[in-house]
C-alpha cells in the first residue's frame, strides 16, 4: 500500500457533518415541543409536534437512503427530478391551497396530507446544476453560453416561486445557483450585469406587490408600523430582550402565546432567544457555521467534479437559508418567509433539509477525510483547484 493510499483510508462517518446536524435536528424536536405545545392545551402530545416528528423520521429514512444512491444514478437522475420539481410548482398554481394569500401547498386527495414543492425544488434544481456544470465540456472555465444555461436552470422555478408568491425562496434559488456558477469556475465580472439586473427586477416586483411592499415597510420602520407589517419584528426584539444571556428557561417564553405569530415557523428562533437566551442562539449559529465548515471540507475533498458542486450546493441549501432566517428575525433583512432547516416546524422543509443532508453524506462516505499523517495535507490538491 502507498503512503497516499494510507492516508485516504476511509473515516465510516463525517464527524463534523454528523455532529453539527445532529446537534440541529436534536433542538428541533426540543424547540418544536415547545413552540407548538401553546396551540394545542387540550392534547398531551400536540399534533403540529406529531407532525415535526413523522416529517423528521420521513426525512431521515431519506437520508439514509439517497445518502447510498451510486452516484451514477443521481447523475442521471438529476434533469429528470428537475422536470418533475416544475411540474409540481406548476400544478401548485392550478390546484395548490392557499394560506394567508399565498398559494405554495399541494394537497393529496384523500389523505389529508399536504407538501410544499418549493421546498423539493430547490433541492431538485441544484442537483441539476451540479450535474449540468460537471458535463464534460465544462471541465474548464465556464463560457459565457454554459453560465447562461446554468442560470436558466433557475429562472424557471424562481418564476413560478413568483406567482405563488413566494419572493424570499424565488431570490435564494437563484442566489444558490449563482454561487454554484462562481464555484465551478465563472469569472466573478460576469456577475455584475445580471446581479444589478436581479437587483432592480427585485425592487420592481416590490413595488408592484403589496404584500412585499409591506414587508419591506415594517422592517425600515418595525416600531412605526408596530400594529401591522411591524408587528412580528417588533415581538421578535421582545422575545430576544427577555431572553437576554441565559433565557427564561425551556418552555417557559410569553411570546409564543399569541404575541408572535408562526413562532413554530419562520420565526422559531426567536423562541430559542427567549428561553434558551443569547447562549442558545449562539448554539444555533455556531451550529450552521460548522456544518457550514464541514460540507465546504467535503467539497474540496471530492474528485468528481460533480460530487464537489454536489456538495458544495447541498452545504450551501442547508445553511444560507439558515443565516437569512437568523437574520430576519434579529431584523436585519426584510422578513421573507424563508424557515430555519431543522428547527422550523415543517414536513416538507424538514424532508427537503433531510435529504440535502442526506446527499452531502453521500459525498462524504465516497470521498472520505484522510488519516491524519504528517505532512499529508500539505500534498493533498483539493477538487476546488481541479475544477478549473
Amino acid at each position: 500500500m502507498s503512503p497516499r493510499q494510507e492516508t485516504n483510508e476511509a473515516h465510516a462517518i463525517d464527524t463534523g457533518l454528523v455532529l453539527s446536524a445532529g446537534l440541529l435536528i436534536a433542538l428541533g424536536v426540543v424547540m418544536s415541543y415547545s413552540a407548538t405545545a401553546p396551540l394545542a392545551l387540550d392534547a398531551k402530545i400536540p399534533p403540529l409536534f406529531v407532525d415535526h416528528v413523522t416529517g423528521l423520521a420521513l426525512g431521515l429514512a431519506g437520508a439514509w437512503l439517497v445518502a447510498r444512491v451510486p452516484v451514477a444514478v443521481l447523475r442521471r437522475a438529476a434533469l429528470p427530478a428537475y422536470g418533475v420539481s416544475l411540474v409540481l410548482l406548476a400544478a401548485t398554481l392550478a390546484f395548490g391551497v392557499e394560506v394567508n394569500g399565498a398559494q405554495r401547498w399541494l394537497a393529496l386527495p384523500g389523505l389529508g396530507f399536504r407538501f410544499q414543492p418549493s421546498e423539493l425544488a430547490k433541492c431538485a434544481t441544484i442537483l441539476a446544476a451540479a450535474a449540468w456544470l460537471a458535463r464534460k465540456d465544462a471541465r474548464r472555465e465556464l463560457s459565457t453560453r454554459r453560465s447562461v444555461e446554468t442560470a436558466a436552470l433557475a429562472i424557471g422555478p424562481a418564476g413560478l416561486l413568483l406567482l405563488q408568491p413566494d419572493l424570499g425562496n424565488a431570490v435564494v434559488l437563484v442566489a444558490l445557483v449563482a454561487l454554484m456558477l462562481f464555484v465551478a469556475g465563472t469569472p466573478w465580472p460576469r456577475f455584475v450585469l445580471p446581479g444589478a439586473a436581479g437587483v432592480v427586477l427585485v425592487g420592481v416586483y416590490i413595488l408592484n406587490n403589496d404584500y412585499a411592499m409591506r414587508r419591506v415597510t415594517g422592517f425600515l420602520d418595525p416600531f412605526r408600523e408596530a400594529r401591522g407589517a411591524g408587528w412580528q419584528l417588533v415581538q421578535s426584539y421582545v422575545a430576544f430582550g427577555q431572553g437576554s444571556v441565559f433565557g427564561q428557561g425551556f418552555g417557559n417564553g410569553r411570546q409564543k402565546l399569541a404575541y408572535l405569530p408562526e413562532a413554530h415557523t419562520d420565526f422559531v428562533l426567536s423562541v430559542v432567544a427567549e428561553e434558551l437566551g443569547l447562549l442558545g442562539v449562539l448554539v444555533v449559529i455556531g451550529s450552521f457555521a460548522a456544518l457550514w465548515l464541514a460540507g465546504t471540507r467535503v467539497a474540496r475533498r471530492a474528485t468528481d467534479r460533480f460530487e464537489m458542486l454536489l456538495a458544495f450546493g447541498m452545504v450551501s441549501l442547508l445553511t444560507v437559508p439558515a443565516f437569512l432566517n437568523a437574520s430576519v428575525v434579529m431584523g436585519l433583512v426584510p422578513t421573507k418567509g424563508l424557515t430555519l432547516p431543522f428547527l422550523s416546524y415543517g414536513r416538507t422543509s424538514l424532508v427537503a433539509s433531510c435529504l440535502a443532508l442526506g446527499l452531502l453524506l453521500g459525498v462524504a462516505r465516497r470521498h472520505p477525510a484522510p488519516r491524519s499523517v504528517p505532512g499529508a495535507a500539505l500534498g493533498q490538491e483539493g477538487a476546488w483547484q481541479r475544477a478549473g
